[in-house]
């Protein structure tokens, strides 16, 4: 699978004729065009393999995932996680840090109390 230029894209995945049959209830409907549009969409160039190949791998997943949508949450509460975190950060504490001078004389440059880098992306002084 590669990635083409958007001109070898259509050439190489045909446009659907049949709107996508994503949005349906079931994927019976899903096929290859249905791939093949994806494919253009995600500018993948697909062979006509890769193409019968994948079809049926998306409407396995998309069945699978139609199944997931069935099932009873109504009394789920909703969550950001399936199991309680606790912070295991150490506390913040503060300390006393190195003098700037001792820090400052064992950089490879200072000037004016400070780290001297090299200049980037054509920045004027």
């Amino acid at each position: 699978m590669s990635t083409p230029s958007p001109q070898e894209t259509d050439a190489v995945v045909p446009e659907p004729q049949a709107p996508a049959a994503l949005g349906r209830e079931g994927t019976a409907g899903l096929g290859r065009d249905d791939v093949a549009h994806l494919a253009r969409l995600a500018r993948l160039a697909l062979t006509d393999e890769e193409l019968d190949h994948f079809a049926g791998q998306l409407s396995a997943v998309l069945d699978a995932v139609a199944e997931v949508g069935k099932a009873d949450v109504d009394d789920v509460p909703p969550m950001t996680h399936a199991v309680p975190l606790t912070n295991v950060a150490r506390e913040d504490v503060v300390i006393p840090s190195l003098p700037r001078d001792v820090v400052l004389a064992q950089a490879p440059a200072a000037e004016d109390d400070r780290f001297r880098v090299p200049q980037i992306l054509g920045e004027e002084e």
